[in-house]
Order: C-alpha cells, then sequence, then structure tokens
C-alpha cells in the first residue's frame, strides 16, 4: 500500500485525501462512518475523533469502496441502506434507490387518505413508497405489487424490520393482484418512465433497467397504468403518479383521456412538476371544468 495510503493516515487525514481523489466529502464521511459501524447521521462524531488513526483493516475495506463510488455505483449500495420519508431502508442493486423527490409522491397522498382506507403501490421495489404510507398512519390497509420477485425480497425484509404490515404480491401491475382484490381508495405508483434511447441513462448503469425504462417515449408504463386503473378504484379514488421531468402534460393528458378529474400536477423539491395525478368520479361522464388549472 502506498505511503499516503489512508492505512498510514488519521481520519480526518484520510477524509481529505478522499476529497483531493475526487469524492465527495459526504460521500466519504458515509462510507467511513458505515466501516466504523457508526450511525450515518454521526458525522459530528469523525470531527471529534479526527486525530484517530485508521485500522488497517478498515483502510482496505474503503479503498475498495472508494473505488466503486468513484466509478459511479450509488452510495446506498455500498453502505446498504438508505433514509426515505425517516425510514431506514435496505437496499442493494436488486432496487432503485429511493429519491427524496419520490417523498413528494407519499405527501399528496397522505393529504387524501385518512382512516382504514385501502391504498396499492404499483411498482414497489424496495417498498419505500408503500411502507412511507403504512408508517405515516398504520390503519391504511396498504397493498404492493412488483414484477421482479428479487425486489418483493428486498421489500418483504424492510416491511419485517420495520414492523409494518404490508401485503405484497407479484406480478405486472395490476395482474399482480388476487381475484378477490377489493378497489381502492388511492393508486400510486413510481413507474419506470425513462425512454430507452436517453441519453440519462450513463448515469444509472448500476441499478436495475426494467425499473427504469418504458419504451421508446419513456410513457410506456404509464399509459398501461392509467387505462387500467379506473377498474380497479373505488368511486372518488385517486391515481397518484411519479414521471419525468417533461413528461407531467403528456400525463395529464393521459389522464383526462382516461376520464379522470380534478386532474394537476405537483412540483418536486426543484419545483418542477414531478407528479400528476388525477379523481375517478361515481359518474363514467367526464367533466372537464372538474379539471384543475395548472
Amino acid at each position: 500500500m502506498k505511503e499516503d495510503s489512508p492505512a498510514h493516515s488519521s481520519l480526518g487525514q484520510t477524509l481529505a485525501s478522499l476529497q483531493s481523489s475526487g469524492l465527495e466529502r459526504l460521500d466519504a464521511q458515509l462510507l467511513l462512518l458505515h466501516l466504523l459501524g457508526k450511525p450515518a447521521n454521526q458525522r459530528g462524531w469523525l470531527l471529534s475523533h479526527d486525530d484517530e488513526p485508521l485500522r488497517p483493516d478498515i483502510a482496505a475495506a474503503l479503498e475498495a469502496l472508494v473505488q466503486r463510488r468513484l466509478a459511479g455505483e450509488p452510495l446506498a449500495y455500498l453502505t446498504g441502506r438508505k433514509e426515505f420519508f425517516g425510514l431506514d431502508l435496505q437496499v442493494d442493486a436488486r432496487v432503485l434507490v429511493p429519491r427524496p423527490d419520490t417523498e413528494t409522491l407519499v405527501n399528496w397522498a397522505l393529504e387524501l387518505l385518512d382512516g382504514e382506507q385501502r391504498v396499492l403501490d404499483l411498482g414497489t421495489g424496495s417498498g419505500a413508497i408503500a411502507l412511507a404510507l403504512k408508517a405515516s398512519k398504520p390503519a391504511l390497509h396498504v397493498h404492493a405489487t412488483d414484477y421482479s420477485a428479487e425486489a418483493l425480497a428486498v421489500a418483504q425484509v424492510n416491511a419485517e424490520k420495520l414492523k409494518l404490515d404490508v401485503s405484497l404480491h407479484r406480478g405486472a401491475w395490476f395482474a399482480a393482484l388476487p381475484a378477490t382484490a377489493p378497489r381502492f381508495d388511492c393508486i400510486v405508483s413510481n413507474p419506470p418512465y425513462i425512454a430507452e434511447l436517453d441519453a440519462h441513462l450513463a448515469a444509472l448503469t448500476f441499478e436495475p433497467a426494467q425499473a427504469l425504462t418504458s419504451g421508446p417515449d419513456g410513457l410506456d408504463d404509464l399509459r398501461q397504468i392509467i387505462t387500467q386503473a379506473p377498474r380497479h378504484l373505488a368511486p372518488g379514488g385517486w391515481l397518484l403518479l411519479e414521471h419525468g421531468y417533461d413528461q407531467a402534460q403528456a400525463v395529464r393528458t393521459l389522464l383526462r383521456e382516461a376520464g379522470f378529474v380534478q386532474v394537476q400536477s405537483r412540483q418536486d423539491l426543484a419545483n418542477i412538476a414531478r407528479c400528476s395525478g388525477g379523481q375517478l368520479i361515481p359518474s363514467p361522464q367526464h367533466d372537464p371544468d372538474h379539471d384543475q388549472p395548472h
């Protein structure tokens, strides 16, 4: 190992060295805390122990993780965890890394839900949305689906670890539901929505492609969900969808064409229209005057 390698450094020197190698300071701190067995919220501990020497075994493991991070692998895959809506979730390469912007979808659903209502999360992945809803309002009856058995295994581990009762079903969108499934008061989904040839995919090579792309324009899965959702929603129920940064208008149009009213979009942390949704009215007649301005 090189003379200036972390094995011959204090914690503070190690962090400085990692930053000079191109690693972001926060990433360096979180990787070091992970290997030291410290919680991610104890970055202050590193500052108060910056003179402490780094053990050789930790240094070797850190060097390996740093190389993977510099190659573009998500930090969450390296630490095996990601916080979402205050929940500590297990994540790995079997599922997408939950993004903070998806909390927009959760907040919107929570505004609409109360009591013992029925909720369905389509394409649950790590279980992030479904578990956040159940944790926030325990009386909800939450169901979640995913086509990937591997993803559902991650969601199951998270549900058990957090002691949250969520019904998981394997299959493609609504086809995963049992024939006896009730209609839902709210359906939420963060489906694949990136176009197959989108340049942004180059930065997402470590995450499962089937959870990212959806046809030439990125709207194939959104179209399918919007078309099928009315058969699974209770009268007055809502369908809420996350989508790409430039897809809000297209998704609102699809919702109106499917007969939804109160069609509107919500902005994410960067003030981009990131989620769109609408309400199923009891009458099959579509009244465009119900649509919200956007």
